[in-house]
């Protein structure tokens, strides 16, 4: 791995005991290939709009004006971000508006341990499911999972798909998911339509 490598922290804001992700990615990195790395290491699904806010600009997926945002696909992080400790905002959900604060945790990380551009170090606690209701949500959520006497207690736990655990982290089940997206993401010798002439 030739390419310079940024070491970054994202948690999620409002949420103790905090859930949070140490991760590394490509300085080159397009911000919106940074929004797709950021769900599958946090464990969202991408079923809703996000953006990006670095100092005072915002970046999303196909802004229809200047006031909705930049397009994030333009812009790479390393030129946006490029000093340690500088931290930027991630909203994701505009209805149960899950903020984030990712933190450049060191701009030119080296791991020899790692053959990957992509790769998630460590993290804490599981991602709250989908359309739980944002921070206030989430907390009757977990409330109501953690007894099992409580009359939602069943129906939350089918609805949250039979298993879900708050402490619950797989770091290797995330890298598993970040070498897909790499595979699947990476450039092909020819586009997938054949040009006419």
């Amino acid at each position: 791995m030739d390419e310079r490598s940024y070491l970054l922290k994202i948690r999620l804001l409002d949420i103790e005991p905090e859930i949070w992700r140490r991760f590394v990615v490509p300085a080159s990195i397009t911000l919106d290939r940074l929004h797709d790395v950021i769900q599958i290491v946090m464990g969202w699904t991408d079923s809703h709009l996000h953006e990006i806010t670095i100092g005072k600009k915002r970046y999303t997926d196909y802004p229809e004006s200047k006031e909705d945002g930049l397009e994030s696909g333009k812009y790479r992080l390393v030129d946006m971000i490029k000093q340690k400790g500088r931290t930027f905002g991630y909203f994701y959900d505009f209805g149960d508006s899950w903020g984030h604060e990712v933190v450049l945790e060191d701009s030119r990380y080296l791991n020899p341990e790692s053959d990957s551009d992509i790769v998630v170090l460590d993290g804490a606690r599981a991602c709250p499911p989908e359309d739980v209701g944002g921070v206030p949500g989430y907390f009757e959520f977990c409330k109501v999972l953690n007894n099992p006497d409580h009359e939602e207690h069943e129906h939350l736990m089918e609805w949250a798909g039979g298993d879900y655990d708050s402490e619950d982290f797989d770091l290797h089940e995330v890298n598993w998911e970040l070498m897909k997206y790499q595979n699947w993401s990476r450039d092909r010798y020819l586009q997938w339509e054949a040009s006419s002439g």
